[in-house]
């Protein structure tokens, strides 16, 4: 191995980075660029180091998915499915790590892994909290965040069914879900959780549920939004209930 990618080598090991940019070579070590790039393209070669995307890599054996996918984006971080995965409110392990960003990206797999990455406005990129450690910090939506991205947007979190028993086994706070709400702006969401809390007795939700009640408009949606188009209806909520009360419990609960 040539001195300049051993000492490349060697600067990563002294810093702890097993996931870097060209961008943080270039600032913090005292290499010259055209060194750095000379000795990334044979590292790269000799499969020690990979290549994320452009201006992006890791190290061989590095391969924490969380860190990977929040690390591919400027703004966000994990969320989804794999949010509702990470705060163990779901038995099912989803197969794709799912991505909240601002950017717009392409889907891509890296070490047999596939990231999806969700574009969404950036009113809507709150509630991140940043865990890990060192360099292999990620950022992660929390609880009450992963919770309302659910109901936003249900087919990148494995659909109703998960949804629902994620709902029922978080331990949520009003607050923080009336923030969040705001911020993702969708009444129809908020009305379905409202409902849910309602009949799942979810303590301390007054808070939220008095704010539901203040946003609730005339129109009235499905409980499941992509269900068939009729069931009880719901005024409380202006909801249609296309799923039986008895079926959502049992799901609740399972």
């Amino acid at each position: 191995m040539k001195r300049i990618q051993a000492e490349l080598l060697s600067f990563l090991d002294n810093n702890g980075w097993d996931i870097f940019s060209l961008e943080m070579l270039k600032s913090k070590s005292n290499l010259a660029p055209n060194q750095i790039n000379e000795a990334l393209r044979r590292l790269i070669q000799s499969k020690l180091i990979i290549r994320l995307e452009r201006g992006k890599y890791c190290r061989h054996n590095f391969s924490n998915e969380y860190v990977i996918g929040s690390f591919l984006v400027k703004n966000g971080g994990i969320a989804y499915w794999t949010a509702i995965d990470y705060h163990g409110l779901t038995e099912q392990i989803p197969n794709i790590v799912y991505v909240q960003t601002t950017q717009a990206k392409k889907n891509k797999s890296i070490f047999g892994v596939r990231y999806k990455f969700i574009q969404v406005k950036k009113e809507k990129l709150v509630g991140f909290k940043t865990m890990g450690y060192g360099n292999h910090r990620f950022k992660i939506t929390d609880i009450e965040k992963t919770i309302i991205d659910s109901f936003d947007i249900p087919k990148y979190s494995g659909g109703y069914n998960e949804i629902i028993k994620a709902f029922n086994k978080a331990n949520l706070n009003a607050r923080k879900l009336v923030k969040y709400s705001r911020a993702i702006d969708n009444i129809a969401a908020v009305k379905r959780m409202a409902y849910l809390c309602e009949l799942l007795n979810k303590p301390k939700m007054d808070y939220f549920i008095q704010y539901a009640l203040s946003i609730k408009n005339e129109k009235y949606n499905l409980f499941e939004n992509d269900g068939d188009n009729q069931g009880l209806t719901i005024k409380r909520w202006n909801l249609i209930l296309n799923m039986d009360k008895s079926e959502i419990l049992e799901i609740a609960n399972s």
